[in-house]
């Protein structure tokens, strides 16, 4: 399967390399745009959770690493869930 990493910046500035297993995730973003925290979390979900379906259907299991990956996101936007109107960066992929 295609793998892909990307490239964001949460609301405190700091930038973070993500993975996901499939290119699914260039269908719930676009490079160089703002996102809303939850709107941000919410479309990693769908993507990383529909990556995970595909590598089960492929090779029997879920994808250990889109899910680890899913819980980091949501695990660090709990930081800025207090902020006023937090914005998440997605920088780019990287291919």
């Amino acid at each position: 399967m295609p793998e892909i990493r990307f490239q964001i910046q949460w609301p405190d500035g700091s930038q973070e390399a993500c993975y996901c297993p499939s290119l699914v995730v260039k269908n719930y973003f676009t490079p160089n745009s703002d996102y809303a925290l939850d709107d941000f979390v919410e479309r990693s979900r769908t993507a990383l959770e529909i990556a995970s379906d595909r590598v089960q259907a492929k090779y029997g299991r879920p994808c250990g690493l889109a899910l680890e990956q899913l819980q980091e996101i949501e695990n660090k936007s709990a930081k800025y869930s207090h902020l006023s109107q937090p914005k998440v960066r997605f920088i780019q992929f990287i291919e």
